[in-house]
C-alpha cells in the first residue's frame, strides 16, 4: 500500500509541476498565448502518458475525483480514498511551488487570474466528464495513451483549458502564470469537475458497463 501512496502523491506532483513549469516556459520563450498554449499541451501529454505508464502497476490516480469515482465503483475503500485525495493535493500543490520556484519565483506565488464564469463552469463539467468516459471505458493497456490525447485534445476545445482535477485546480492557485486560477475561482471549478465526474459514471453503468 506505501506504494500506491508515494505514486499517488509523486504522481501528481510530477504533474502538475510540469503543468505549471510548462506554461511559464513557455511564456519566457514567446509572448504568443497560442504558442504558449501549445507547449503546455505537449509537455502535459507527454507527462501523463509517461506518468500513468511508469506508476500504473501502483496507483495512477493523480486526480481526487477518479479516486471518488473509483470508491463508489468499490475498488478501493473509503480510508484509501481519502488518503488518496490528501496525498493528490499535497502532490499537486507541491509540484506547483517547485515549478514556481526553479523559474525563480516565490514558491508560494498566488494566483490572481480570474477564470469565472457560467460558460467555464459548464467547460469544467464537460472536460471531467469526457476524462471519466475515457477512464472507464479504455482497458488497462491503453489508458495511459487515450488519457494524454484527450487531456492534449480537451485543452483546445474546452474554454476552460480542461482542468479537470480538483487536486491540480487546488495547486494552480498557488502560481500566478499562465497555468494559475484565482483562489475565488476555485470552488466552482472544484463542483463542476464533481459533477461531470459522477455524471460520467451515471452514463457509463447506464449504457455501457454491462457490455465490458
Amino acid at each position: 500500500m506505501k506504494s500506491k501512496y508515494f505514486s499517488e502523491f509523486l504522481g501528481t506532483a510530477f504533474l502538475f509541476c510540469t503543468v505549471v513549469g510548462s506554461g511559464i516556459m513557455g511564456q519566457n520563450l514567446s509572448s504568443n498565448d497560442s504558442l504558449t498554449l501549445l507547449a503546455n499541451t505537449l509537455a502535459t501529454v507527454f507527462a501523463l502518458y509517461f506518468l500513468i505508464t511508469v506508476f500504473g502497476d501502483h496507483s495512477s490516480h493523480f486526480n481526487p475525483v477518479v479516486s471518488m469515482v473509483m470508491l463508489v465503483r468499490k475498488e478501493i475503500t473509503t480510508q484509501v480514498c481519502t488518503v488518496f485525495i490528501i496525498l493528490q493535493i499535497s502532490g499537486a500543490i507541491l509540484g506547483v511551488m517547485l515549478a514556481n520556484y526553479i523559474f525563480e519565483l516565490d514558491p508560494v506565488y498566488f494566483s490572481e487570474k480570474p477564470r469565472s464564469g457560467t460558460h467555464l463552469f459548464v467547460s469544467e463539467i464537460l472536460a471531467t466528464f469526457g476524462l471519466l468516459m475515457v477512464i472507464l471505458l479504455s482497458s488497462k493497456e491503453k489508458v495511459a495513451v487515450t488519457v494524454a490525447a484527450y487531456i492534449g485534445a480537451a485543452y483546445w476545445f474546452t474554454s476552460s483549458t480542461s482542468f479537470a482535477n480538483p487536486a491540480g485546480t487546488i495547486g494552480r492557485s498557488f502560481s500566478n502564470t499562465f497555468a494559475g486560477i484565482s483562489t475565488n475561482d476555485i470552488l466552482h471549478f472544484c463542483v463542476a469537475q464533481i459533477i461531470g465526474a459522477f455524471l460520467a459514471l451515471f452514463v457509463y453503468k447506464t449504457f455501457f458497463e454491462s457490455q465490458k
